[in-house]
Protein backbone atom coordinates (compact mmCIF):
# COMPACT_ATOMS: atom_id res chain seq x y z
CA UNK A 1 0.00 0.00 0.00
CA UNK A 2 1.45 3.45 -1.23
CA UNK A 3 1.47 6.03 1.76
CA UNK A 4 1.26 9.71 1.10
CA UNK A 5 1.85 12.69 3.20
CA UNK A 6 -1.23 14.64 3.58
CA UNK A 7 -1.89 18.12 4.70
CA UNK A 8 -1.33 18.14 8.14
CA UNK A 9 1.71 16.33 7.77
CA UNK A 10 0.77 13.17 8.65
CA UNK A 11 1.19 10.11 6.77
CA UNK A 12 -1.84 8.77 4.89
CA UNK A 13 -2.42 5.25 3.30
CA UNK A 14 -4.04 6.12 -0.54
CA UNK A 15 -7.15 5.37 -1.00
CA UNK A 16 -7.99 1.70 -2.15
CA UNK A 17 -10.26 0.85 -5.65
CA UNK A 18 -12.77 -0.34 -3.32
CA UNK A 19 -12.68 2.44 -1.20
CA UNK A 20 -13.17 4.78 -4.22
CA UNK A 21 -15.99 3.19 -5.17
CA UNK A 22 -17.93 2.98 -1.97
CA UNK A 23 -17.49 6.71 -2.25
CA UNK A 24 -19.11 7.24 -5.62
CA UNK A 25 -21.43 4.95 -4.06
CA UNK A 26 -22.31 7.20 -1.31
CA UNK A 27 -22.49 9.92 -3.59
CA UNK A 28 -24.86 8.21 -5.87
CA UNK A 29 -27.55 7.82 -2.88
CA UNK A 30 -26.54 11.11 -1.89
CA UNK A 31 -28.15 12.05 -5.22
CA UNK A 32 -30.92 10.00 -5.32
CA UNK A 33 -31.66 11.26 -2.18
CA UNK A 34 -31.64 14.72 -2.89
CA UNK A 35 -33.41 14.15 -6.09
CA UNK A 36 -36.25 12.51 -3.87
CA UNK A 37 -36.46 15.32 -1.46
CA UNK A 38 -37.30 17.52 -4.63
CA UNK A 39 -39.78 15.32 -5.95
CA UNK A 40 -41.09 15.02 -2.26
CA UNK A 41 -41.64 18.89 -1.75
CA UNK A 42 -43.11 19.15 -5.67
CA UNK A 43 -45.89 16.60 -4.47
CA UNK A 44 -46.19 18.23 -0.88
CA UNK A 45 -46.92 21.90 -2.48
CA UNK A 46 -49.41 20.50 -4.59
CA UNK A 47 -51.04 18.31 -1.94
CA UNK A 48 -51.35 21.60 0.33
CA UNK A 49 -52.74 23.35 -2.58
CA UNK A 50 -55.83 20.92 -3.25
CA UNK A 51 -56.16 20.92 0.31
CA UNK A 52 -57.02 24.65 0.36
CA UNK A 53 -59.02 24.17 -2.75
CA UNK A 54 -61.19 21.20 -1.34
CA UNK A 55 -61.28 23.83 1.66
CA UNK A 56 -62.59 26.71 -0.34
CA UNK A 57 -65.19 23.91 -2.34
CA UNK A 58 -66.44 23.29 0.88
CA UNK A 59 -66.88 25.87 2.33
CA UNK A 60 -69.03 26.72 -1.03
CA UNK A 61 -70.91 23.56 -0.79
CA UNK A 62 -71.88 24.60 2.96
CA UNK A 63 -73.21 28.20 2.07
CA UNK A 64 -75.38 26.81 -0.86
CA UNK A 65 -76.72 24.12 1.54
CA UNK A 66 -77.84 27.22 4.04
CA UNK A 67 -78.72 29.09 1.27
CA UNK A 68 -81.74 25.96 -0.15
CA UNK A 69 -82.16 25.50 3.64
CA UNK A 70 -83.32 28.80 4.43
CA UNK A 71 -85.42 28.62 0.82
CA UNK A 72 -86.88 25.70 2.10
CA UNK A 73 -88.23 26.39 5.37
CA UNK A 74 -89.65 29.70 3.75
CA UNK A 75 -91.75 27.59 1.49
CA UNK A 76 -92.56 25.86 4.25
CA UNK A 77 -94.34 28.65 6.04
CA UNK A 78 -96.12 29.94 2.90
CA UNK A 79 -98.24 26.36 2.48
CA UNK A 80 -101.40 26.41 4.13
CA UNK A 81 -102.54 23.21 6.51
CA UNK A 82 -104.57 20.62 5.25
CA UNK A 83 -107.84 20.66 6.11
CA UNK A 84 -109.06 18.72 8.78
CA UNK A 85 -105.39 19.50 10.19
CA UNK A 86 -105.73 21.11 13.33
CA UNK A 87 -101.81 20.74 14.29
CA UNK A 88 -102.12 17.77 16.01
CA UNK A 89 -102.11 14.35 13.94
CA UNK A 90 -105.26 12.50 13.63
CA UNK A 91 -105.37 8.56 14.39
CA UNK A 92 -105.64 6.66 11.41
CA UNK A 93 -108.90 4.33 11.62
CA UNK A 94 -108.11 0.70 12.41
CA UNK A 95 -109.60 -1.51 9.71
CA UNK A 96 -111.89 -4.79 10.92
CA UNK A 97 -110.30 -8.23 10.52
CA UNK A 98 -112.74 -10.96 9.50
Amino acid sequence: MQIRDSVDGFPRAAYSGGMISEFQELSDKIDQLAEMVLVLRRENAQLRQSNVNLAVETMDYRRRLSEASERVAALLQHIPPLQGESGAETQPEKEDAQ
